[in-house]
């Protein structure tokens, strides 16, 4: 098999925090005050959109990009989480108060609006854009035998 080599690891700086986690939240690049919080929530995942009052996008996160894999990206909790991750980044940001707009049928879309206020920054309203069908499809003729 070989040798085994082992390395040494050199003192850190005291300024220094170490190990950091894999997503860290980066410095703000923008001032806002406010701004609007897109939440698109099916059953396979959760994708949360945090723009401007314009609609230019400022950051968004997903819960399939915070390592969740499979049926758990669609679950309450990974909502909850990429929630937060979003929350973070706009207080760096200077956001104080958001629109939120809901769009799908997910079990993510209500614990995401939650953990999003939970973190200090106020929500204005709330709209649902579902899209809803009125009518649906043509059916299919029937069958000549």
């Amino acid at each position: 098999m070989g040798k085994k080599r082992i390395i040494k690891k050199e003192d850190t700086v005291a300024g220094d925090q170490g190990s950091k986690s894999p997503i860290a939240v980066s410095a703000p690049k923008k001032k806002l005050t406010s701004g609007i919080l897109y939440v698109q929530s099916t059953y396979n995942n959760t994708l949360i959109n945090l723009t401007d009052k314009k609609g230019n996008s400022i950051c968004w996160s997903t819960s399939g990009s915070l390592g969740f894999k499979g049926a758990k990206k669609g679950t309450p909790f990974a909502a909850a989480k990429v929630a937060e991750l979003l929350a973070d980044k706009a207080g760096n940001m200077g956001i104080k108060d958001v629109d939120v707009v809901v769009r799908g049928v997910g079990a993510g879309r209500e614990s995401a609006i939650r953990s999003f206020s939970a973190k200090g920054i106020e929500i204005n309203l709330i709209r649902d854009v579902t899209p809803i069908p009125h009518n649906g499809p043509k059916p299919p003729k029937p069958r000549r035998v």
